[in-house]
């Protein structure tokens, strides 16, 4: 597979998310099905494995160190603190809890590092702004980690480009990581450009738009309970419906690039910028091996514009995230329908 820089490492062009073996789309998967994908990644390919201390409360990144530590100099790891699973109210059940103190993010990457089953963790994000810390506390608490050789960067997940200036002042910000997607485009309010000009390269989760853009959620029943795609406005019924009208469109495109729906949201990423890194996630070996093909597939200009004027900020209905999330992440919205 191709390469790209993110920051120092230079990793496949196509990462894989881990998110997806642990956490948010419904019953985890057997820890032996995940072993699966994640061997499978290793050998298409993939050098660049991102998880979070988040992901099943801790259970994502004990998964990961398990599965992948003894192959630990063949890939770029990253994980996320400042997001996870609290016992709150002291009877035993975790809840998410964002918290950006020093100290938290210290222990967090102490515990991270254990379960990883490594020594340092290549690249460290800052999941969510704490908006009670200043972003300059907890990216210098991060700035500590790299010089105390726990962590070798520092990224940021979910900030704009005014937060992303912020933090570059106070410690280099080697990547930072939000949603990008032919049906998610806040990032280019200002974010990509704010990347450019401080060298901080892009990772773009959710690329296939939480599966939508794979041609894959038609009946919202199918949805696990548990799925968070069912408190996203996008996936209510109304909006779905109406989402569900581009697809006709979209799979003739693909049929014209000679590609799955799948490894279109995925090359229309890696022909945007060089410094683009998408980490689609996957349950299944099959469809792992499908996004990897994305790397290889080319688009025409003429079609790029067809797929551009077909989904974007103004024909996607709904909003990214409902209130209550929205009002945890920092980034720019085009509008009401770009969320």
């Amino acid at each position: 597979m191709s390469t790209r820089q993110l920051g120092p490492f230079s990793v496949s062009a196509i990462g894989l998310g881990c998110m997806n073996l642990s956490h948010a789309y419904g019953a985890p998967v057997s820890s032996e099905q995940g072993e699966r994908v994640l061997l499978a990644a290793l050998d298409a390919g993939v050098t660049h494995f991102d998880t979070a201390a988040l992901y099943g409360f801790g259970a994502n990144e004990t998964l990961v160190g398990r599965v992948l530590a003894r192959h630990r100099d063949r890939f770029t790891l990253a994980s996320k603190c400042g997001m996870t699973g609290v016992d709150v109210a002291g009877d035993g059940k975790l809840v998410r809890v964002i918290d950006g103190r020093p100290a938290t993010l210290r222990a967090t990457c102490e515990a991270a590092l254990k379960r990883l089953q490594t020594e340092v963790i290549d690249l460290y994000y800052l999941h969510r702004w704490d908006k009670q810390v200043p972003i300059e506390e907890s990216v210098g608490a991060l700035g500590d980690l790299v010089r105390a050789g726990k962590i070798r960067a520092v990224g940021l997940s979910e900030v704009s480009a005014a937060t992303l200036r912020r933090a570059h002042a106070e410690y280099p910000i080697t990547a930072l990581q939000t949603e990008y997607s032919l049906w998610t485009r806040n990032p280019e309010i200002g974010v990509l450009q704010a990347c450019r000009e401080l060298g901080v390269a892009f990772v773009a989760f959710s690329p296939v738009a939480r599966g939508f853009l794979a041609d894959a959620v038609h009946d919202l029943a199918t949805l696990h309970d548990k799925d968070i795609r069912r408190a996203m406005p996008r996936f209510a019924p109304e909006h779905h419906a109406r989402n569900l009208q581009l697809l006709p469109s979209y799979r003739l495109l693909a049929e014209k690039a000679g590609c799955t729906p799948a490894q279109l949201a995925l090359a229309w990423l890696l022909h945007q910028r060089d410094d683009i890194l998408p980490i689609p996630g996957t349950t299944s070996v099959p469809h792992l091996r499908e996004n990897m093909g994305a790397s290889d597939v080319q688009l025409a200009p003429a079609l790029v514009e067809r797929l551009d004027a077909l989904i974007n900020q103004h024909t996607v209905s709904g909003g990214r995230y409902n209130a209550q999330s929205s009002r945890e992440v920092d980034t720019e919205a085009f509008d009401t329908a770009a969320g």
